[in-house]
């Protein structure tokens, strides 16, 4: 395991840690259309209790997500969640909002009412994916900050602050960017289409599944438009690139030659382009009584295909901003305070340690899977909420 593996190797696992938290925002996605999904005081409380079944994975994915960022590329952590700190700050406030309104909205002695803390749920649902597709845009778009590393070694300064917003606006600025709103708006989009695919899938409800097939449509309609419209803008816009010797540079197409170079990200994101559009397109169909009979002859359909296409896009989106000599983490204000998995990454002794204790992930994800099965191997009914279960 040489250094160079080592940085690419880390580069894929938190890349696939932020795939799957983009595929985990389905809880995001169903609270955000929760009031338009349950007209009934009682149809909200069934598609709440669904996804509070799997917020607490979403949000540990999230923390695991920072976490390994940090070990890994603490120079983009203390660059990014360090400066850009109001936008991270939001962020985090809204899932705050999410923790605290899942445990006590039908607690006793809640003087606000069940209905403030719903509406908390659908600001997370709304804020969060869009300020979180936001952040991951400015890995293609670039970030306002300055990396000084002479601070370390500066014993007049006595600061050893390397890197630094070039900005009071902390990281809000990059909402400024239109297309950096366009993809956070297609995250967010594609969130409430994860979440309806869900609640269809979970809940044993005919009322909302036949609800969740025509909302599915509104969700699935301009997510795709503006997805479509960022990923012609990116394979089109210049990229930043990196020599050998860690210069900075511009390089037109740069990310169409990602794709180009590394031909197996291309098919992987082919992969999961049809596997998000089928999973769309089989619900969908299923609602329709013309093919309903024909699209039940599909044993895997909804979510599940959906949810891995979703996986598959991101992952290889997020490989295109990082591999291949491409900075990750661009600066619209330095272009040679550009971050990239070379410059920014922790020492060859720690990705070497971390990499032994890595293979303790499969069987991670294993238990995930084994509890994700058992709490939803029975459909969620009213029954359950009769009694005076879940949240």
């Amino acid at each position: 395991m040489t250094y160079e593996f080592l940085q690419h190797y880390w580069c894929f696992l938190v890349s696939l840690l932020g795939a799957l938290l983009v595929f985990l925002l389905f809880v995001q996605g169903a609270n955000s259309v929760v009031r338009s999904l349950g007209y009934t005081e009682e149809g909200r409380r069934l598609i709440i209790n669904s996804t509070g079944r799997k917020w607490e994975i979403t949000f540990t994915t999230l923390v695991t997500f920072g976490g390994a960022f940090f070990a890994s590329f603490p120079l983009f952590y203390s660059t990014s969640f360090g400066g850009a700190y109001w936008l991270w700050m939001i962020i985090l406030f809204t899932f705050v909002l999410q923790a605290v309104s899942y445990e006590f909205q039908n607690k006793l002695g809640n003087i606000l009412g069940p209905q403030t803390f719903q509406w908390f749920l659908i600001i997370n649902g709304l804020l969060g994916p869009l300020l979180l597709g936001g952040a991951v845009a400015t890995f293609f778009e670039g970030s306002n900050f300055v990396i000084d590393k002479s601070n370390m070694i500066d014993v007049e300064s006595f600061s050893p602050i390397i890197s630094r917003w070039a900005n009071a606006s902390h990281g809000l600025d990059a909402l400024l960017n239109p297309w950096v709103l366009v993809f956070g708006l297609a995250v967010m989009f594609l969130a409430r289409v994860l979440g309806i695919l869900y609640i269809i899938n979970n809940v044993d409800d005919e009322d909302i599944r036949s609800r969740g097939s025509v909302r599915l449509i509104g969700a699935a309609v301009p997510f795709l438009v503006l997805f479509v419209a960022y990923l012609v803008h990116l394979l089109l816009k210049d990229g930043y690139a990196y020599t050998d010797d860690g210069t900075i540079y511009m390089e037109p197409y740069k990310y169409l030659h990602n794709f180009l170079d590394m031909w197996y990200l291309l098919v992987f994101f082919l992969i999961g382009v049809v596997l998000v559009l089928y999973g769309i397109a089989t619900e969908v169909l299923r609602g329709s009584k013309y093919f309903s009979e024909h699209v039940s002859l599909f044993p895997l359909s909804g979510i599940w295909p959906a949810g891995i296409g979703v996986v598959l896009v991101v992952l290889t989106l997020l490989l295109c901003s990082a591999w291949n000599h491409t900075a990750y983490y661009p600066s619209t204000a330095d272009l040679q305070s550009s971050l990239t998995i070379a410059n920014s990454c922790s020492s060859e002794f720690t990705l070497r340690t971390m990499a032994y204790v890595s293979v303790l992930i499969p069987f991670v994800l294993a238990y995930i899977a084994y509890a994700w099965y058992a709490m939803d191997k029975k459909k969620l009914d009213k029954t359950e909420i009769a009694g005076g279960h879940g949240y």
